[in-house]
């Protein structure tokens, strides 16, 4: 199963600077994708963890919470001006930033200001996870991260045509991403060379060979791949580089691509939801029935392409 999402920031992992569309996939080592993301229920300020304290810490007042002086992983709990040495989980800092004192906060390393507290516990690694707890991109593929949640990771799957930044931590598009070898930009689509297509200018649209609802656009022979919105599919235009998403009905060969799925109620709950703009939807799955059917091959392809690489599970 797959769990969608356009923006992912309500756990205030990102910042959106390109479209962010992402696809929440899981595997045996992933949570379910319909149950809450691990640790649901708990923020990073639960994440500290009582250690025995060698340090001499003085408390300021009775009761707060203060930074350790070298340490952006440790900090100190003073209850009736008792202090306490307390330990983040790993992949997790104290978040100082409260003038006060009165916060309690470990949060991800790529979100806390650790100054000049540079030392940090030794990583503690699980399968797809270098530090137990934080967002991490796939070994392999560049459009997959993961979400590691004490050591259990979920993966994470940018929609089509984008790729997981390491630096900006957001889905980009796949040729701004510099992780992402040349044959995972667009699937390895090669757009028509200039003036090989009559009459269109620098931007076209060409059907995926496979999919019926995804195609790719061509902007400056930069090639990206996107989809229709649920309920439609990719119609090939009549002039060379054109077309749209329209019907199933409408589009030969495409008319069975949702099955037995009533389009009505998704479109209806799609709409009520907000997740339809600017004629593109969420990446939404491909309703089994689609996946072993691929696009009629009606008329010759004027577009070169390079073979589709088969989609190895992760």
């Amino acid at each position: 199963g797959t769990v969608l999402c356009d923006e992912c920031v309500s756990t205030g992992f990102f910042l959106t600077r390109a479209p962010l569309s992402t696809s929440k996939v899981t595997d045996k080592d992933s949570a379910d994708p319909q149950s809450p993301a691990p640790g649901a229920g708990l923020s990073p300020s639960t994440l500290g963890f009582a250690v025995s304290a060698q340090d001499t810490f003085k408390c300021p007042d009775d009761y707060g919470f203060y930074p350790h002086s070298v340490s952006c992983d440790k900090y100190f709990k003073c209850d009736n001006g008792v202090a306490e040495l307390k330990t983040c989980g790993n992949g997790l800092a104290f978040d100082a930033s409260d003038p006060k004192y009165l916060t309690e906060n470990c949060d991800y390393l790529h979100n806390t200001d650790c100054g000049d507290r540079a030392k940090l516990e030794p990583p503690i690694t699980a399968p797809h996870c270098p530090r137990l707890y934080g967002i991490f991109a796939d070994e392999a593929k560049c459009d997959t991260f993961w979400n590691c949640w004490n050591g259990e990771a979920s993966r994470y799957q940018c929609s089509p045509g984008l790729a997981y930044d390491r630096e900006a931590r957001v889905c980009m598009w796949a040729d701004q991403v510099p992780e992402c070898k040349t044959e995972e930009v667009a699937n390895g689509f090669v757009c028509p060379a200039a003036g090989e297509l009559s009459n269109v200018g620098s931007f076209s649209r060409h059907a995926h060979p496979e999919d019926c609802r995804k195609y790719y656009i061509c902007t400056e022979g930069v090639a990206r791949e996107l989809g229709c919105p649920i309920g439609t599919v990719f119609k090939i235009g009549d002039t060379d580089g054109s077309g749209n998403c329209e019907d199933p009905e409408d589009v030969p060969g495409c008319e069975d691509y949702y099955g037995d799925l009533d389009l009505k109620t998704i479109r209806k709950s799609e709409l009520l939801a907000g997740l339809q703009s600017n004629g593109q939807s969420r990446n939404a799955p491909a309703p089994k029935s689609a996946a072993s059917k691929p696009r009629p091959q009606a008329s010759p392809r004027p577009a070169p392409q390079q073979p589709r690489p088969s989609d190895d599970s992760a």
